[in-house]
């Protein structure tokens, strides 16, 4: 009678903890950004409506970023491929990531062992690399110190590990699961390219973005030979804003994935009502004998809501708990960022009760409806 109202509160708890932790990563992301981070990407752009034209930032920009704008304090470029690295005889497919020494300052993420490469390093084109914070796990090492001074193979390439970051969890551009390496080390000794993914900039304090923007692009046009008229072949956006976009997205599709799962409470609460229903009928002479010794059609009516809500209370705490499990069980064997929200458990055991009120009234109103006469006649 109460696996409907099971499954169904189950599903609500676990589908609002992966929504909500996935909100919750998103949060982190925007915390950590800050309200003046700047992205440039290429564009990709139809020539005469016909042939598609992939244009390209370079690390020309970043020089010119760096000497010709004067509202941004730093300025960090990103190359990015996936690629195997390989530590005694275990290998690992994972991102490799061109960047300069800002890419941990402009994120905010921190180091859990050694430090991170500098500018000379870059332009030394030495051979070092930073690993993210679930990489020594899965190279299993179990203290990151261990790493440190190691001598790894990417993409076939002999490189010395100099730091570990910290995790910092799932999310758009989580360094957990990246190798970073020195842009010029790897556009002549790794990835082979010249071409960023794109340009991080940080904008000085107090200075609005859209003014910083308007100077980026000026910039920008003046080295790509934009000529006055023709559109630009780059998009700046503001990070923190695409990150809210993204979150308010996903919130929804989280109450969606909810709302889809509140239809097998649904379902229960007809199986509720159905026993109920079956229940009614198998006591109809017990019902007659309550009301011959002096019961009201209020006290029967109030016995059979009463029988349904707690079959719905029943299942909806064995609900709430097989959600938290599975919720807890996908977090470690899937990796899932889940957290099940006190408000999740909430809604989700009223929402069983509300079920158990609303599928109980049928019920209880046949029940009290019975004539006592009939009812004591009853075989």
């Amino acid at each position: 009678t109460m696996l409907g109202i099971v499954i169904g509160v189950a599903a609500v708890i676990t589908m609002l903890a992966a929504g909500a932790g996935a909100q919750k990563n998103i949060e982190d992301q925007i915390d950590a950004l800050g309200a003046n981070l700047l992205s440039i990407s290429a564009q990709s752009w139809f020539l005469r409506g016909i042939s598609r034209q992939q244009l390209t930032l370079e690390v020309e920009d970043v020089w010119a970023l760096e000497e010709k704008t004067q509202y941004i304090d730093l300025v960090v470029p990103r190359l990015e491929d996936r690629g195997q690295i390989k530590y005694g005889n275990r290998n690992l497919n994972v991102r490799l990531v061109g960047t300069t020494d800002g890419y941990t300052e402009i994120y905010g993420y921190d180091l859990a062992a050694g430090k991170m490469f500098t500018r000379a390093d870059d332009e030394t084109k030495r051979r070092v690399a930073v690993f993210g914070g679930v990489l020594p796990q899965q190279l299993e090492i179990e203290n990151p110190e261990d790493l440190i001074g190691q001598q790894v193979a990417i993409r076939g390439v002999p490189f010395t590990v100099i730091g570990v970051l910290e995790e910092v969890g799932s999310g758009r551009n989580s360094p957990d699961e990246r190798v970073l390496i020195p842009l010029r080390t790897a556009e002549a000794r790794v990835l082979g390219s010249e071409d960023l993914d794109d340009i991080s900039v940080r904008v000085i304090d107090g200075v609005p973005l859209e003014v910083a923007m308007v100077d980026i692009e000026r910039v920008l046009r003046t080295e790509h030979r934009i000529l006055p008229g023709q559109p630009n072949d780059f998009a700046i956006y503001d990070q923190k804003q695409f990150l809210e976009t993204r979150e308010a997205a996903q919130q929804t599709f989280s109450f969606l994935l909810a709302s889809i799962a509140g239809v097998s409470l649904l379902v229960g609460g007809i199986g509720i009502m159905n026993i109920m229903l079956v229940s009614v009928t198998e006591r109809t002479r017990e019902i007659g004998v309550r009301m011959a010794l002096g019961a009201t059609r209020f006290n029967i009516l109030l016995q059979f809501l009463i029988e349904s809500m707690v079959l719905c209370m029943l299942g909806g705490i064995a609900g709430v708990l097989s959600g938290w499990g599975l919720a807890v069980l996908l977090s470690r064997t899937a990796g899932w960022a889940v957290y099940v929200s006190p408000e999740s458990v909430i809604m989700a055991f009223a929402f069983s009760l509300g079920v158990g009120l609303f599928f109980g009234i049928l019920p209880a109103r046949r029940a009290a409806n019975l004539d006592p006469i009939e009812a004591l006649r009853w075989e």
